[in-house]
């Protein structure tokens, strides 16, 4: 069989992937990125409007140095060290490499209440995921809920958009907001950022301390109730986008083996996980912004690239970004109110059809997925997994392959078909 076989592979096409790839070319490596959209830029630089000055700089750098391509692609197994399994819509190909950096990114946290699974209720971010895929949101009623700072970035780009945005619901205090934004003034770059935000989203009401306990309609979303406080009310709208922050995607690093801990993925000054040649950036690591992707990413790339002197330069900028980080997570630490959300009857794993009674009936993760098929939909627990980690505090106690659904042919091919023919520059 045919391998090609890359110095550095990257796993991930955000900002985190872009930036390791770009510094792991610009020290000499050949390098590829791997990413399962058709165009790179992650989510928070989705394709779908004009891209800032950044990302174009980032894509462009990636073009220079010849940065290998493949988009479309999942990676789906290991087949064994210094080799990854994909398939994309030609089928199944692998691509070897002497050091593998993941920047696999989040997803959001969806928490299961009464109507979560009527249509037109979403998460935050997948919301604004379809309106950039051309779903029509202008003139649209939309209450935007959950809990952090992603939910003002979703409802500014709303209002840009023409829709009728009528609250942002922000579980976390007054308080608690308060003093991350007090926080902000040892960031100066943020503090901008924040005031700038907050000026677009003027005469939209922001609520703390609320959250959505019901969403109505007959057979789509027509309301959703509102608690804040002793107070609760019905909001119409016609989209309710709900997500509670966000989790770090770790199946591809547990299935290499690399040890994790409460946050992400845990690594060493050099982005190293616990498995050698194996490295870890952006949110696979911890939940923490823009910046911070980027400087873990540019920290890996350098490493694996064999130029940790390089990485050392960027240490101080990733303390900096750390410090923030651990200031946002405080900031929106979920209450345990949320906890209560959902009723016996409610929904909790929308693959299988999992009420919250038949999940509490068991002891654990494991014996939930044996006895009610809980987590062993399509999604393989994304969705149900992070919700019953801050419901019942269970993780998930293996990842097998395939990591994401894949065809029999793909798995039946998987250590004797080539790689594609080209792979060119994600730029």
């Amino acid at each position: 069989m045919s391998e090609r076989v890359y110095d550095v592979l990257v796993v991930g096409a955000g900002p985190a992937g872009l930036a390791a790839a770009c510094r792991a070319a610009e020290a000499g490596a050949s390098v590829a990125i791997v990413d399962d959209n058709p165009s790179p830029g992650g989510q928070i630089w989705r394709p779908g409007g004009a891209l800032p000055a950044e990302a174009r700089a980032w894509l462009a750098t990636a073009e220079k140095h010849r940065v290998g391509w493949f988009g479309g692609a999942r990676v789906f197994a290991a087949p064994e060290p210094g080799r990854l399994a994909l398939e994309n819509q030609e089928g199944e190909f692998e691509l070897g490499y002497r050091a593998l950096v993941l920047a696999t990114g989040a997803r959001e946290r969806l928490l299961p209440f009464p109507g979560w699974t009527l249509p037109n209720v979403t998460g935050a971010g997948g919301f604004e995921a379809l309106a950039k895929s051309g779903l029509p949101v202008e003139g649209r009623k939309i209450v935007i809920a959950g809990s952090g700072p992603l939910l003002l970035a979703v409802a500014r780009f709303m209002s840009r958009h023409g829709a009728e945005v009528r609250l942002i619901a922000e579980q976390a205090s007054r308080a608690a907001l308060i003093r991350f934004g007090l926080g902000l003034m040892l960031h100066p770059e943020k503090l901008i950022e924040a005031v700038q935000l907050g000026g677009s989203l003027v005469g939209i009401r922001h609520l703390t301390s609320c959250w959505p306990i019901e969403a109505r309609g007959n057979g789509k979303l027509e309301s959703v109730m509102l608690r804040r406080g002793s107070k609760t009310w019905s909001e119409p709208c016609d989209y309710l986008a709900c997500g509670f922050g966000l989790v770090p995607n770790l199946e591809l690093a547990a299935l290499l083996g690399c040890d994790a801990g409460e946050t992400g993925v845990v690594v060493d000054e050099y982005q190293q996980s616990s498995v050698v040649g194996v490295y870890c950036a952006g949110e696979i690591t911890g939940i923490g912004g823009l910046e911070r992707a980027l400087v873990e990413g540019e920290i890996a790339g350098f490493t694996a690239a064999g130029r940790p002197e390089r990485a050392r330069r960027r240490f101080a900028a990733r303390a900096t970004q750390h410090r923030f980080a651990a200031r946002l997570e405080r900031a929106f630490a979920l209450r345990p109110e949320l906890k209560g959300l959902p009723r016996a009857d409610t929904i909790v794993c929308r693959c299988e059809d999992v009420t919250l009674a038949r999940i509490q009936a068991c002891s654990s993760w494991r014996e939930a997925k044996l006895h009610t098929r809980c987590g062993m939909g399509p999604c393989q627990g994304r969705v149900c997994g992070s919700a019953l980690e801050f419901l019942e505090g269970w993780t998930p106690d293996s990842v097998r392959p395939p990591v994401f659904p894949v065809s029999v042919a793909s798995l039946a091919q998987a250590s004797a078909s080539p790689v594609p023919p080209t792979a060119p520059s994600p730029g």
